[in-house]
């Protein structure tokens, strides 16, 4: 059960370490408008707008990550399986930022993939 819940918390943490090089590009862009940042990223082009994107979608696939790994914990089913398949969906997320970054987008699918089929499989075990 520790390395599901660490893996949560790592998946929890993901999205604000995304945001680490939003807020890059948006300094690169006139300095942090703190008082408007969501009108100041809708202007971000390339690596920006990459960043952006992969920052709210970290908060997506965080939805699905945590409802499956709380589902197993609920219905005590967290197992080897499990485990595995959290591990993998970490490492899978991590790698999608990093080539969301990259302009990677072939890999960034195929991560994305990997990422939702394992949570999926976390899923499948509460049964």
């Amino acid at each position: 059960m520790t390395t599901l819940l660490t893996c949560l918390l790592i998946a929890m943490l993901l999205p604000y370490f995304a945001k680490g090089p939003v807020a890059v590009a948006m300094a690169k862009l006139g300095g942090y408008d703190n008082s408007h940042p969501r009108e100041q990223q809708s202007k971000l082009t390339g690596f920006g707008a990459r960043a952006v994107a992969g920052h709210q979608n970290a908060f997506e696939s965080l939805l699905i990550f945590g409802i499956a790994a709380l589902t197993v914990l609920a219905t005590n089913n967290v197992n080897v399986v499990v485990e595995v398949a959290a591990i993998v969906h970490v490492a899978a997320r991590v790698a999608y930022q990093i080539l969301y970054l990259k302009d990677k987008g072939t890999l960034r699918s195929l991560s994305w993939f990997i990422a939702i089929i394992a949570s999926f499989t976390i899923f499948c075990q509460a049964f």
